[in-house]
């Protein structure tokens, strides 16, 4: 195996599953290079619907160059209603051409406002609000620009790694122009914030009930990679924090306007402490200022840098991914989806047993289960044997458990499984002017995991 570029490792990525050199070059140039539409499941009623029993309006929404959570703030602003009334099924990437679906709770179609790059369509009504995972995948179309070899080298390049994800984790069929690839399921750079990866790291102090140093962590700890504007504002937080009288409204003060949530933590901290309240319950508050979305998301961030290292532990001694072990937890594919689009079923579980191994690697190999492992939480059992032991070092040394999940708020989270391996059919072309990728992936699964392993490049450039 190869090693991986030292800026996923921190996140957890620690391996390429190809060996063969990448060819470089950039994605996002422009925004249309990336393209991603939504593989919808949900079934609307008519926009006409009695909005007493379908309160959401459901539409579907073409965005360029924006920020699902951005797009969701422009939209609740301009309906003069809170965000929280605003739902969708998945987070895409703002530097791309998106098409996605929303609810809006308690809005007529009359009231959809127009918004700046976006074509907003609607699509009916909802009796509830559409839920993080309502889609079954994504369809991928990318292409990458400016590679960094000629146009027969980057052919023999894609080829050769096209072949190693094959025999790595294909299912064995190829198409006429598609071929059948495996690649880690590795949760993407972009997880845990592209330019400043420290997500995560949030949601490993909130684990730990280490409130103060989850806002720091967000509000202050600057990065090289950011702009020198808002790494010279964390300094100053960062500075405060040291002090022995800190200066919350100074702090606030130095963040720029266009970090809201940066700004949200540190305006209650400025306000002072409450009646009673105890140091670490005024963090608490002060992180409890953003979004529930976004609670959520810190969690899930040290849940999936967690999931990150467990595979990558997997990887590095040699357990495979497209096969069970004795040990394994494995699940059977959710049967209301496309096979295409085939994820775990998580009620549906199976321990594999030494009896029982030949049975699950047949069931895995034709797409009818998956290995897993977990993301971690409170209602979380371990695998046992060799998968067992990689999951506990990891999480041992990451000081957690599944009882630290048992949070207050968005905070809290029961944890699930999710597969190791992700597969896909795979279209790939070079021309003289890059490289285009045509894929689809199942919810969940990142287009960057698959394209690194071409590109093999810095994830910024991702």
């Amino acid at each position: 195996m190869r090693e991986a570029h030292p800026r996923e490792r921190t996140v957890g990525m620690e391996w390429y599953a190809s060996d063969a050199d990448g060819v470089g070059g950039r994605l996002r140039t422009h925004p249309e290079d990336f393209r991603v539409r939504e593989v919808e499941t949900v079934e609307a009623a008519p926009v006409d619907g009695d909005p007493g029993d379908y309160a959401h309006l459901l539409v579907r929404a073409t965005l360029r160059g924006w920020d699902t959570n951005d797009f969701a703030a422009r939209l609740s602003d301009a309906l003069g209603m809170s965000r929280e009334r605003v739902s969708w099924a998945g987070t895409k990437d703002k530097h791309a051409v998106t098409t996605q679906l929303f609810s809006l709770q308690g809005v007529s179609a009359q009231q959809v406002p127009d918004v700046n790059d976006a074509e907003v369509e609607v699509v009916g009504r909802l009796g509830r609000a559409l839920q993080f995972g309502d889609l079954a995948g994504n369809d991928f179309s990318v292409r990458v620009r400016d590679l960094a070899c000629d146009t027969e080298v980057a052919r023999e390049r894609v080829s050769a790694v096209t072949d190693a994800l094959a025999e790595f984790g294909g299912d064995g069929t190829d198409g006429e122009s598609e071929r059948a690839v495996g690649v880690p399921n590795y949760f993407g750079h972009q997880r845990f914030g592209s330019r400043r990866p420290v997500t995560h790291t949030v949601g490993l102090h909130v684990v730990r009930g280490e409130w103060r140093e989850a806002v720091l962590a967000y509000c202050g700890s600057p990065a090289e990679t950011e702009p020198e504007e808002t790494q010279e504002a964390r300094a100053v937080v960062d500075g405060e924090a040291a002090s022995d009288d800190p200066d919350w409204q100074r702090a606030l003060d130095a963040i720029p306007g266009y970090l809201r949530y940066e700004r949200s933590m540190l305006h209650r901290l400025a306000e002072g402490t409450e009646e009673g309240e105890r140091e670490a319950d005024r963090f608490r508050r002060a992180l409890e200022a953003v979004p529930s979305n976004l609670q959520r998301l810190f969690v899930n961030a040290a849940q999936s840098y967690a999931f990150n290292r467990i595979v990558s532990e997997r990887l590095r001694r040699g357990v495979p991914l497209a096969r069970p072990v004795e040990g394994d937890v494995v699940c059977f594919a959710d049967r209301s989806l496309d096979e295409a689009f085939g994820v775990p079923d998580t009620s549906r579980e199976q321990r594999v047993t030494e009896r029982r191994v030949g049975v699950m690697e047949k069931h895995c190999a034709r797409g009818r289960a998956f290995v897993t492992a977990p993301l971690v939480g409170t209602e979380t059992d371990l695998g046992e044997g060799e998968p067992g032991e990689i999951e506990r070092e990891v999480l041992d040394d990451l000081d957690l458990a599944p009882e630290d999940f048992s949070l207050p708020g968005a905070f809290d989270s029961t944890g699930t499984r999710r597969a190791v391996l992700v597969r896909t059919r795979l279209d790939a072309e070079v021309d003289e002017d890059g490289a285009t990728f045509d894929f689809a992936l199942p919810r969940g699964s990142y287009a960057t995991v698959l394209l690194r392993e071409f590109l093999k490049s810095d994830p910024l450039e991702l």
